[in-house]
């Protein structure tokens, strides 16, 4: 293809709104185009990107027995009802009505059209187990659509479905899966990615893993053990907390804390250690706004996946009102009163001696123990694992907390879909059962722009073999020259005949142009045809990442090319 035809543009200066470098250099580089807040158009080199990782993965999908079919968009929402999620999800789940008032959604995932496609299939034990997956454009209404294709409403996925007639079966399958993942990546140029630990959160099930790319720029939080190698999305990982023993035994007393709300500076005034602490953090649930009142030591933050998990329903944080029955900025456990749902998080265990509020107006009490003031309270891990936490693997205090992009998810669902969606099959007793499933799931454009995150640097992406738009950029430096156009049209039909993906740049514009959109593009190799090398009769190969520099006769250019091209693959 000649880069004058090529439909997009590409720009120097970096989009303000652009958070991080993936985003700016898609944008600037004319692979995406933004239509509305998390939804993209994709021009050319994008597609040709997306389309390459979608052989990947259906290579990957059919080498482990995967059948692909297709699942619609548009789904009655009496579909969702059978599963119970259709009430469950909050408003990510985009609702409708069509002309005859049937309530429909745009389908985020699709478990349940997995189910409805197969439940008659399914229905002999002698059956299973089998795969399905389908390459699917999606909508999920995020709240928070950030980072280009990152974190996007609109998006094309990966996504498959297991079904099973034993945990063995979905165990031992989902370590093909876990590899075939691997494989994925390995082969899309990030091997670096690693799987962690995760919360299976609307998806349900018991068993769940993320595939993160470990970046600076990523929006996850992974707690890894420097120790033992335990490693776990930061929603997922249990907060292991003890408290130090303190044998001081003073009783509760009423302190004036004037102006004092916060609990690092109600610590500060009082000369009170914050892990001698005891804060409040209110949230309302979603469906009714009744309070939640969540009591946590003051060093430790609450970890809003595990409160709704204990819940089982969506949670926002609060707004107190002076109706409310609560004292904003001095709210404790230590005579509270009212309607509110009130949990205590499992770093309070034992905790003796503290500070906490007294719920009114400037003050605060000190000296308060759990067991004798507060009392026998159930406590649950609602705490975020932090820096230098115990580790729930090896219990050493050797936890770090890094940031990543997720790139693909597993999860073991187990029999919650089937059974609630009357899914049975027969074993060879003549008895019904519900299979279990897994599924499995990767974003394409979310996995390119990681690609291009890891793999970039000041000037443009340095995409991969497998996944570059084309193989090789031929750039004519000073097309105005006759013998030098000439030379480089008679390669570009060359590599064209041996069936190498070329973009060629034959434009009369200045080397520093034609420099600029080859950064920007990112193709692997780029070789060069100018008035200098001319002279020699050579071209220049050189690489997107500058570890190879080769001048090559021009005779030999297509043949070596082709060598290249192979051991970069």
């Amino acid at each position: 293809m000649k880069l004058d035809k090529l439909v997009s543009e590409r720009f120097k200066e970096r989009p303000s709104d652009c958070v991080m470098d993936s985003h700016a250099l898609m944008v600037r580089g004319g692979y995406i185009k933004p239509v509305a807040n998390g939804i993209f158009s994709s021009f050319t080199v994008q597609r040709r990107i997306a389309a390459k990782i979608e052989r990947i993965i259906r290579e990957e999908m059919d080498a482990i027995d995967g059948q692909e079919v297709v699942f619609p968009v548009v789904m009655p929402a009496s579909l969702w009802e059978q599963s119970g999620r259709y009430q469950a999800i909050g408003g990510e789940l985009a609702r409708f009505s069509d002309r005859n008032g049937t309530p429909m959604v745009l389908g985020m995932t699709h478990e349940e059209a997995a189910v409805h496609l197969v439940r008659e299939y399914g229905n002999s034990y002698a059956k299973y187990p089998f795969m399905i997956y389908q390459i699917q454009t999606k909508f999920r209404d995020e709240a928070r659509p950030r980072a280009g294709l990152i974190r996007v409403r609109e998006f094309t996925m990966k996504d498959a479905y297991s079904f099973h007639t034993s945990q063995e079966d979905l165990e031992a399958y989902y370590e093909k899966c876990y590899q075939a993942y691997v494989n994925i990546f390995a082969r899309a140029g990030i091997p670096e990615v690693i799987s962690v630990m995760s919360d299976s959160g609307m998806m349900g099930g018991s068993t769940a893993h993320e595939f993160m790319l470990l970046t600076p720029a990523g929006e996850d939080s992974i707690a890894i053990c420097t120790h033992c190698g335990y490693r776990a999305n930061q929603e997922a990982a249990p907060s292991i907390i003890t408290n130090a023993p303190d044998e001081n035994d003073a009783p509760a007393e009423l302190t004036h804390t004037p102006g004092m709300q916060t609990i690092e500076d109600v610590c500060s005034f009082l000369g009170s250690p914050v892990e001698r602490s005891c804060k409040a953090v209110v949230y309302q649930k979603n469906a009714d706004d009744a309070y939640v009142a969540v009591f946590i030591r003051g060093d430790l933050d609450v970890n809003e996946t595990k409160l709704t998990n204990l819940l089982g329903e969506a949670v926002h944080p609060a707004v107190i009102t002076e109706d409310s029955g609560l004292n904003a900025g001095y709210i404790g456990p230590y005579g509270l009163a009212g309607d509110f749902t009130v949990l205590y998080d499992s770093s309070l265990t034992g905790l003796r001696n503290f500070c906490c509020g007294a719920n009114k107006e400037e003050y605060h009490y000190t000296g308060v123990s759990m067991a004798r003031d507060i009392g026998d309270v159930i406590c649950n891990d609602l705490a975020k694992i932090r820096e230098g936490g115990v580790c729930p693997a090896c219990g050493q205090p050797a936890i770090t907390i890094k940031r990543g992009i997720e790139v693909g998810n597993i999860f073991q669902l187990g029999t919650k879909y089937t059974k609630a969606m009357n899914m049975q099959f027969l074993d060879g007793d003549g008895v019904l059962h519900h299979p279990l499933m897994g599924c499995y799931g990767i974003g394409v454009g979310r996995l390119a722009a990681s690609v291009c995150e890891a793999r970039h640097d000041e000037y443009g992406p340095i995409w991969p073999m497998a996944i570059a738009p084309w193989q090789v950029h031929l750039c004519c430096v000073r097309a105005d020259v006759p013998e030098v156009k000439q030379a480089a049209d008679a390669l570009y039909e060359e590599l064209k005949d041996q069936n190498i993906e070329v973009i060629y740049d034959n434009r009369q514009v200045s080397a520093g142009v034609i420099f600029s959109d080859a950064d920007l593009l990112g193709v692997p190799l780029r070789v060069t045809v100018s008035p200098r090398n001319m002279k020699e009769n050579v071209c220049e190969i050189t690489s997107r990442d500058k570890a190879l520099n080769r001048r090559v006769p021009l005779a030999e250019a297509g043949g070596r090319i082709q060598d290249l091209i192979r051991e970069l693959r």
